[in-house]
């Protein structure tokens, strides 16, 4: 326990330095009436920065499926639920605001199933499906989640597109995960389209953790290129304040990077993405990433190895 007071404690000093409106944060275990969220809300506040406002619902991750999800012949392995988890409620998404959060006028779209999503990619090139047809059946597209959350400022409501998606790695031959990433960022695309009813037509944010790099490693880079690229959207690629040097084994910049995976991990990347609406004006944007040496480098190391990712944004009239 000594060691999550100390992570809890960084978090916690890590979101007061940044001293945010609103934060979606990630990796948050969830509990029906979210009083875990609740106390973790009172920790941040002790360290200086107050939301009088907070929202989760029930993540899939670790959510039981009944089925044989990966055709091993072993039914409640951790692997056999909606994405994998230990336990129902393992972490999910929070937000923390400063202002209302208008909980009746959600959208969730975590319940959407993967077969149901328009174009699925959900056979390998000789035909062959990537799941059982039962693990199929009941296979949602959201590993953790996907919801629209109105935030009500005083100049009017903003959207918060925020997601979780699953990594796309630890497969096989198949890629399940490779592909369900994709998709997971694919659907954004479709959701502006209005493939799932009308979406806001200004001030929104697609926010949170794509698990995926825009040119590196493992992955199917299309669906995320097409998100940095959509004239809807803007990237400010923020970036970390401090110097950093270049990977000569590495074409990104690292300066760019918002996780590290020690090894035998890929090293740095940049895989978490706040993407305002185009009518949104960009003031400032950048990583939370104390140079070596710097008083909040420790804590946020122990904090996480992903970093906090802001974006100072303003409504234009």
């Amino acid at each position: 326990m000594r060691g999550e007071d100390a992570q809890i404690d960084a978090v916690a000093a890590v979101i007061a330095a940044a001293s945010p409106d609103v934060i979606v944060l990630q990796g948050v275990d969830y509990d029906l009436e979210l009083h875990a969220l609740g106390a973790l809300r009172d920790r941040i506040a002790d360290a200086g920065a107050e939301f009088g406002h907070f929202f989760a619902l029930r993540p899939n991750r670790g959510m039981p499926t009944g089925q044989d999800m990966d055709g091993n012949g072993r039914l409640g392995e951790p692997v056999d639920r909606q994405a994998y988890g230990g336990f129902s409620g393992q972490g999910g998404m929070a937000i923390l605001s400063r202002y209302p959060i208008d909980a009746a006028g959600v959208r969730d779209f975590s319940g959407l199933l993967w077969k149901d999503l328009p174009g699925a990619d959900l056979q390998m090139a000789d035909g062959t499906p990537v799941m059982a047809a039962k693990a199929l059946a009941v296979q949602r597209l959201s590993s953790v989640g996907h919801w629209v959350v109105p935030v009500m400022l005083p100049e009017g409501p903003v959207h918060l597109l925020t997601f979780h998606a699953t990594t796309p790695v630890f497969d096989g031959p198949e890629d399940r995960n490779g592909r369900r990433n994709h998709d997971e960022l694919r659907f954004w695309s479709l959701y502006m389209d209005g493939a799932f009813g009308p979406p806001p037509a200004k001030r929104f944010v697609l926010l949170g953790a794509a698990n995926l790099a825009p040119d590196e490693g493992e992955g199917r880079h299309g669906a995320l290129r097409a998100l940095l690229d959509d004239p809807r959207l803007q990237d400010p690629r923020p970036r970390r304040s401090a110097p950093v040097p270049r990977d000569p084994a590495r074409a990104a910049d690292p300066a760019f990077d918002t996780v590290h995976w020690p090894d035998p991990g890929p090293g740095g990347r940049r895989v978490d993405y706040i993407l305002p609406s185009a009518d949104l004006e960009v003031l400032a944007s950048g990583v939370l990433w104390p140079a070596p040496g710097a008083p909040l480098n420790a804590v946020a190391e122990v904090a996480s190895r992903h970093r906090l990712v802001w974006a100072d944004l303003m409504i234009r009239d």
